[in-house]
């Protein structure tokens, strides 16, 4: 299902903030799940041709007239305040009537805009749009708040709507609202922030596509072999040790670049072998060839056009199970990357890495190799923590395990 999503924030990019930071990673994961997506801010600039942002200074935390309006209410005149609590309303269902939801950050619990978070509680009310609450703080959360904050009308700040959607971006914030709401947890959803992998890594599209289509995101170990396709380079072996971890329980993947040796022609009867040993092995989506990859849709992807930094940066584990070798480049380029290696103790892998490494022979058992890789990889600690975060708070997981089923279910 498709939406028309709203973003409302006091500001938006180039404004630096971790909330402006995370509005931005928003609107480029609705896009990117093709959801029509637009910012509305008091202050920013568009970042991104296909994410319109949209500004009225009445939105903003610094604006003189707000802060005027609040000035004459704590003297006990409210007109300016209401005034320009009707200005703001007014403006916002012109701006969003037509999409299905306004995702309001901050601004109903924070004492920076109260005119602003009035005029969305009366949105809320009168059902112009779904009203969804993301908190990511509250001043009550503070023991220096101004006690005026307590009375009306500035405890709308502290007051829950049931016409309003709440989503909490921890559990410990949870925890915080619910208590300062006077409600159970369970009405407030728990939707952490994430990181944008794509983004972070700044990941080519024809990487994205193979993850998406792979989902390496979502496995538990996911070991890289670049090399191109030799016999030498004993790729057989890495499609047995990839059975070998699965049947131990890792839901292990192993991504082989396996490009095509422009020098031998014979290349294309060992691609044939592996692939009939994949079907054998019955590890079709845990052993990954890239070598003629193509997706479902039909499209083509060369193994000669994917970035092979991409490739690394997905990494757990550098795989290379080499028979024979002059060097071994990607040792160089996993050192450089701290990725950790297991490889086979040929004399040039020996002579590079030396004790930084985990070597097997090659003579040695499959389950003994799998049972190397398994130590290493529960060694790293920083490892294991880059799979925890692909799993868990990596954005496109995010939207799918938690914010696609929320908006759904509003609908």
């Amino acid at each position: 299902m498709k939406y028309n999503v709203a973003i409302l924030h006091y500001s938006a990019p180039p404004v630096i903030g971790g909330v402006e930071e995370v509005i931005k990673q928003q609107a480029f994961l609705f896009r990117r799940n093709l959801i029509s997506v637009k910012i509305v801010a008091g202050k920013g600039e568009q970042f991104d041709k296909l994410i319109p942002v949209e500004t009225n200074p009445l939105l903003a935390s610094d604006s003189e007239e707000i802060a005027k309006s609040v000035e004459s209410a704590l003297k006990g005149n409210m007109e300016y305040l209401f005034k320009l609590k009707e200005n703001i309303k007014n403006y916002l269902i012109n701006s969003v009537k037509d999409f299905d939801f306004l995702v309001v950050h901050n601004i109903l619990n924070m004492k920076y805009n109260l005119p602003a978070a009035m005029a969305i509680h009366e949105i809320a009310n009168e059902k112009i749009t779904k009203v969804i609450s993301w908190c990511h703080d509250s001043l009550y959360f503070y023991d220096n708040y101004n006690p005026i904050f307590d009375k009306e009308p500035f405890n709308i700040l502290k007051k829950y709507n049931e016409n309003i959607t709440y989503v909490a971006i921890s559990k410990s914030r949870q925890k915080l609202f619910a208590s300062l709401f006077n409600i159970s947890e369970n009405k407030i959803h728990v939707i952490k922030n994430g990181v944008d992998p794509v983004k972070f890594f700044m990941l080519d599209t024809n990487t994205v596509k193979i993850i998406k289509q792979e989902d390496l995101y979502n496995c538990d170990l996911l070991l890289v072999q670049p090399s191109r396709l030799h016999p030498r380079k004993n790729i057989e072996l890495t499609i047995k040790v990839i059975k070998a971890l699965i049947e131990k329980g890792v839901n292990a993947k192993a991504l082989i670049t396996g490009a095509f040796d422009p020098h031998e022609k014979s290349t294309i009867e060992y691609y044939d072998k592996l692939c009939n040993l994949i079907k054998d092995l019955k590890v079709e989506n845990n052993a990954i060839l890239l070598a003629k990859y193509i997706l479902p849709s039909g499209e083509a992807i060369q193994s000669n056009k994917i970035k092979i930094k991409d490739i690394y940066h997905l990494a757990d584990i550098l795989f290379l199970p080499s028979t024979q070798e002059g060097f071994g480049i990607p040792l160089l380029e996993a050192g450089m990357l701290k990725i950790p290696v297991v490889c086979s103790n040929i004399p040039p892998f020996k002579e590079i890495a030396g004790e930084y490494v985990t070597f097997f022979d090659l003579n040695e058992d499959i389950n003994s190799i799998a049972d190397k890789i398994i130590k290493v990889s529960k060694t790293y600690k920083t490892s294991l923590f880059f799979r925890k975060v692909l799993k868990e708070y990596s954005l496109d997981n995010i939207f799918k395990e938690k914010i696609n089923p929320l908006l759904t279910s509003l609908l």
